[in-house]
This record gives C-alpha cells, structure tokens and sequence, in this order.
C-alpha cells in the first residue's frame, strides 16, 4: 500500500463517541437540498384535487375552467391520466377510475407553470359525484369488526396459551379496563413532496421517502419500467416518522404528470391534504385483563384490541402484540379485531403497535399496582419472565429490572406517597408515574461497498436513508472502526437508488441493518488490503457485501429494546390542564454508537411520547367522513414550553446475539412507554384514572371536583 497520507492525523475515534452530524453546516446554512427543492429547466407545478364525498363514483370532471386559466398545462383525470400496471399497494391505483372509497382519495391533479396557477387550476376543476352511505366511526363491538388472521409485521392475530379464561375468573385479584386511543397522524415538517423527470425513456424523482430502493422498485413495477431505468434519490429527508416509509402517492402522480406533459414537475402535497393520503395511526380500544396473586404475580393476561383499516387495504396495528413478551403470564390471550370502514388507509407511526399497546397495557398494571397496594417499579420486577413468554427462546439480553431501578434511582423515584391527591403546590396537584417500554430488534438484508483509494482515503457507499437521524455519521463512524482509521478519512454515499440496495429506514432497523453490511464490506476490504503488495492501482480498490444470507436466518434468541419511563405532572385543579414537569427515560438498547445522536433520538420519541399523551389527536367526521384536525393548528404537537424537562440515559448493554456493532434500534423505543408513565403520573396527582387519551382539560376537568376530600383551594 501507499504511506499513510495523515501521519499526524488523529487515532480513530471509538464507536460510542459523540461526533456531530455530517450534514448539520448543510442544514444549518441551507446548502442541503431536500425534495422540493431541487427544480429542473422547464420545471412544471402540481396540485392535487381531493374527493369532497366520504364514498361513491365519479360521474362528470369539467376541467374546461381550469384549462383556460393562464399558464396550465394540464388537468389529469381518472379519463386522460396515464395507465399504470396494478401496484402492489391499492392506494397508489392514483386516477385509474372513477371510484372513490374515502373522503380526500385524489380525483384531480392540475399541471401549470406556477405553483400559484396549479393551485388556482385545481381550484377551478368542478367533479360531480355519485355518494353511497359511508361508515368511519369505530366502536368496540362494531358490526363490521373480524379478526384478523395477521397484524403489522406478520404477527399473528391471535395468540393463547394456558386456559386465560378459567385462570382469570378464579384470580383472587383482577382488572378488567378499557383504554381507547384516538387517530393519529405522523405531520414530518417536511412534507411530502417529489419532483420527477423523465429523460430518453428513464425516469429520475427527487422524492421524500424513508427508503429510495423501494421506490425505485414499485415506480419501475407501475410504469413497465426496468429497475434500471428509474433512480429515485432521497438525500435529505425532513422526518416521516412512517408516513414515507414507501411510496405515497405524490411520487407516482408527479411521474405521471411528467409523463403526460413532457416535462419536470414537482408535487408537493398541502399539509391539510396529507392526514387522507400518507398513513396514520388508526385508532384503538383496548381491553386489558390481569389476573394475579395477592403478592402481585400475574397468572392470566389478555389484551383484546378493536381498530379499524380502510376498503382499499388492511392494515391492522399490532396494539396486543407487546403483551405478549412482557410479563410472566402463563395463561395468555391477545387478540387484534379490525373493521373495514371508509376511511383513509392506516400506516405506520412511529413505534406502530408498541407505542399504543404499551400504553394500555403499562397503565392496566399500574392500576393492579394501585389495587394491590404494591410500588409500580416493584410489581414490575415480580413479573420479569426468565425467557420471552410468546416463543419461550431466550432473551438475547433483557436489563428491565435494571433500567427501572437505576432510572427510579436517577429520578428521585423514592421516597414516594403512593396515596393520591396529597402532593399540592396551590392550585396544582403533583404526582408520578413509572411505565417499562419495550421495542423489538429488527434487521434487514442489506448491501454495501467499501473503496480505498490510493491517496489514503475510503469510501462507502449504501443506499441508507437519513431521515434526521445522524445515518450518515454513525455508519462513518462503524466504517472506521472496521477500517481502523480516523473517521474523518471515510466518505459515506446513501440516499440513492443507484446505491447498493439496502432496507429503509424504518423500524429501528437502520443502523443495524446498514451498519452491518458496512462493517462486512469493510472488514473485507481491510483483509484484500492486507494481501495486496504494493501501491494500489489509480482506481483504487473495491469490495463488495450483504447480509442476506445472515440476516434471513432465524434467530434462536428473542432480540429486544427495553427500557422505563419516570414522569412527573401538575394537574392545575381550576383550568384542567396537565403539564410535564419532569421525563426521564433509562434504556437497555445494545451498544450505542454516537452519545449524542442516541441522546436525540431517545428524547425526540419520548417528546412524541408526551404528545400522544396530553395533546395530540384527531377525529373522523360522522357526516363528511373526513378528518377534522388537518394541520398544525388544529393537531397540537409539543412545542419547546411543553418538555421543560427531560432526561435520556442507557445502560452499557453487551449483546452478542444481534449485528457485528452489537447494537439495537434505538428510533421508536423512546415513545413507547413515555404515555403511560405520564397518564400514570396523571392518575397518581388526582386520584382519578383517566382512560382516553389525550388528556386535555374538558376530559380532565369535570373528574376533578370529584375530589371532595381535598384540603380548600387556596384563596
């Protein structure tokens, strides 16, 4: 090999270190380019036009108005739009006929030289409809509601063990509730947007997307395309918390529209508009039955869900899927029934399943805490299963009990009044709360080369995706621990469809997935390296790798984050209202490979941990079928004032069982027990057990004169 051209360069920096992101100075100064921001010559607009019936068929598009206005090119209609190949997903069919199964599905979409004259084109165009009856409020005993036979990720939707029935009735402590969440919607800062060209036959899309590869792949699938003949490119993406988790239809119409005019044309979707279109979290009920001994092990468990799809796909949120795998439970029942309503179709948010049956789940044992008189912490710890519960395979590692004792340590958790309504400051009522969270360990089959040059330096390249998270740092710092050199001699290359292929970024699956195929490359790059004599040739050299052969096996361990969430709230006792003082997350995820995008990540689910509990929401209209908070008016999400205080820690976790780097995703687990533990804390500060989230202050107010045993407010 050539000498080193950095003698005197730093040593290489551990895996664990807090390095800055790569990208911040682009962020920050604005030089990075996200989709809608990158316009081709001769860059046309597009708008889209919404459905306005909650169900029925298209009868009559008059265009003519909005065709004469200045500027259109064009107004694409289920009669003129391009045809595509049916698609693997029913919700991009995008104006292939005249049916409209949900209020907001796309009919329209106007072509102009202008965002303005796209705008005022939609506006223009006039559809006549033909409605049939519709259906979008959910109810636990819905006359549509089936079970379902699998929930998100290929669980089963039914598993049992033991005889939970007979065990549960002759329980000499029991707990029979039922907890409900509203929709949800994931609303990235970015929206999502696409700009699309085609050029002799390939298409190229700028596209804001949790994973290009797929992309790539299902726009090649709808226009009889080859894989080649598409490159998709999502170098900065501006969050999408599962809603760009694989194509929306803003990447397919903007194609479309391309095609149809001959020309570049960017789309980018109207925040209002998204709530029908990219996904959401569907609402849950959730009934939870404990049976237990008087000293607090549980001996029957079930989780019962009700959530709904839409007509045009199922999607069926693994809510019971948690209960599985938390708690000694020896007689078990968890069940997922879904009714198809005529609503827009659910997808992933972040932490699907986890983040709503966690929260019913962790607030049913609080409330067998509460009945048994035993510490929250402690009647966790009694129920901490020596393997996992589901399968009975080993757990690969499992630090509960030691992140809910060392996190209650940090938190001040004791000395603790377990009475309610005694902690007052004036108006306002204290209290805490504790929930575990759990997330599990999934990887993916990825690709990825590595390539040393002749001057010293290396390159990586893999079709990574970073949505906010730091990828392109972290996977820097793993190429260099396996390459042995200063990180700052490694370039990373992601966000690309001509890239070597890799999974999204989605399911904290990442960084495990992506990094092991670079540590793979690498490390076989440094063993060709170490065999080659002399100077390496003008081009370098090159190696390749993937571990699909490794990652399609089964492991024989149950792989899983876990961790526990302290919270401590005011309740104000004149207005309702429920405020965080304090939030605390302690976490077993694996080896952590940067401190400080790690720190970033765990708060930024615990904060969207918070919004799921106090403030965020949505509803389906009973009339128009339609959601009724549509942006950021109307869906409250924290802001800065709302998380005064907050705490992310970890374990230093060893686990040998997972990836070449021994980590864990660490995306998703930091919203999974932050709702319980605040609604916890909720019912610990006033004594009354509020079970519908949020917890605003027309559902908290009215239970709080109730407290007529309280000392007189102060005057």
């Amino acid at each position: 090999m050539s000498p080193d051209p950095f003698p005197l360069g730093p040593p290489p920096r551990p895996l664990g270190d807090p390095l800055a992101r790569r990208e911040g100075r682009e962020k920050a100064t604005g030089s990075a380019r996200y989709a809608a921001e990158h316009t081709p010559p001769g860059c046309a607009y597009a708008w889209p036009v919404p459905a306005t019936v909650a169900k029925g068929r298209i009868t009559a598009v008059d265009t003519a108005a909005a065709l004469a206005l200045p500027g259109v090119h064009a107004v694409l209609t289920h009669e003129n739009a391009p045809r595509l190949a049916p698609p693997e997903d029913p919700t991009l069919a995008l104006l292939q006929d005249d049916r409209v199964p949900h209020h907001g599905w796309y009919v329209a979409l106007a072509v102009a030289d202008s965002l303005e004259a796209a705008r005022a084109a939609a506006e223009a165009v006039r559809v006549s409809y033909a409605s049939d009856g519709h259906d979008v409020v959910l109810t636990a005993d819905h006359a549509r509601l089936y079970t379902a036979e699998t929930a998100n990720g290929g669980h089963p939707g039914v598993r049992e063990r033991g005889d939970f029935e007979g065990e549960f009735a002759a329980a000499p402590v029991a707990v029979d509730v039922t907890y409900t969440l509203p929709p949800l919607h994931n609303h990235p800062m970015e929206p999502h947007a696409s700009t699309a060209r085609w050029a002799d036959g390939h298409l190229t899309v700028h596209d804001s997307s949790q994973g290009s590869t797929k992309v790539r792949d299902d726009l090649a699938a709808l226009f009889s395309l080859g894989k080649g003949e598409v490159t998709v490119i999502s170098e900065h993406v501006g969050g999408g918390f599962g809603s760009k988790g694989t194509p929306r239809p803003q990447v397919v119409l903007a194609a479309m529209a391309a095609r149809h005019v001959g020309r570049p044309v960017k789309l980018s979707l109207p925040r209002r508009q998204m709530p029908a279109v990219v996904g959401h979290r569907a609402p849950t009920v959730h009934r939870v039955r404990i049976g237990a001994s008087h000293d607090g092990v549980i001996t029957a468990l079930a989780h019962e869900i009700a959530t709904h799809t839409s007509t045009v796909k199922e999607f069926v949120e693994q809510a019971a899927v948690p209960a599985r795998i938390m708690y000694t439970s020896p007689h078990s029942r968890t069940v997922h029934r879904v009714a198809a309503l005529d609503v827009p179709s659910p997808s992933w948010m972040r932490a699907p399943g986890e983040a709503p049956g966690m929260y019913a789940l962790e607030s049913a044992v609080d409330e067998l805490a509460v009945l048994l008189d035993i510490d929250p912490v402690d009647l966790r710890v009694r129920n901490e299963p020596d393997t996992e519960p589901d399968s009975d395979r080993p757990f690969s590692s499992r630090h509960l009990v030691e992140c809910l004792r060392q996190g209650a340590d940090r938190f001040g958790w004791l000395p603790r009044d377990p009475r309610p309504a005694v902690r007052r400051e004036g108006d306002l009522l204290l209290g805490t709360g504790v929930a575990a969270a759990t997330y599990p360990v999934l990887i993916g089959g990825s690709d990825a080369e590595a390539h040393a040059d002749a001057d010293g330096t290396y390159r990586v390249r893999v079709n990574a995706t970073d949505i906010g998270t730091g990828a392109r740092t972290v996977l820097a710092q793993v190429a260099a621990a396996a390459l042995g050199v200063p990180e700052r001699r490694v370039r990373i290359d992601i966000g690309c469809s001509d890239l070597p292929p890799a999974t999204l970024a989605g399911g904290s699956a990442g960084t495990g997935s992506w990094g092991w195929a670079v540590h793979k490359a690498c490390t076989a790059l440094v063993k060709r390296l170490a065999d080659h004599q002399g100077p390496l040739p003008a081009g370098g050299v090159t190696v390749a790798a993937d571990t699909r052969e490794e990652t399609a096996e089964e492991s024989p361990y149950a792989r899983h984050s876990f961790g526990a969430t302290f919270a401590e709230v005011q309740v104000d006792t004149v207005t309702g209202e429920v405020r965080l003082r304090r939030l605390l997350g302690m976490y077993a995820a694996g080896r952590i490979l940067n401190s400080r995008t790690a720190r970033s990540q765990f708060i930024g689910g615990m904060t969207m941990g918070l919004g799921m509990a106090l403030m965020e929401a949505s509803s389906l209209d009973p009339v128009f079928g339609d959601f009724t908070e549509r942006d950021l008016a109307a869906y409250h999400v924290p802001a800065c004032a709302d998380v005064p205080a907050i705490e992310a820690h970890w374990l230093d976790e060893e686990d040998p069982h997972l990836n070449p780097m021994g980590s864990k995703g660490i995306g998703e687990i930091g919203i999974v027990g932050t709702a319980a533990a605040v609604a916890n804390a909720v019912r610990h500060a006033t004594g009354v057990r509020l079970r519908d989230l949020p917890l605003t202050p027309d559902k908290v107010l009215p239970q709080l004169p109730a407290l007529s045993h309280l000392p007189p407010l102060a005057p």
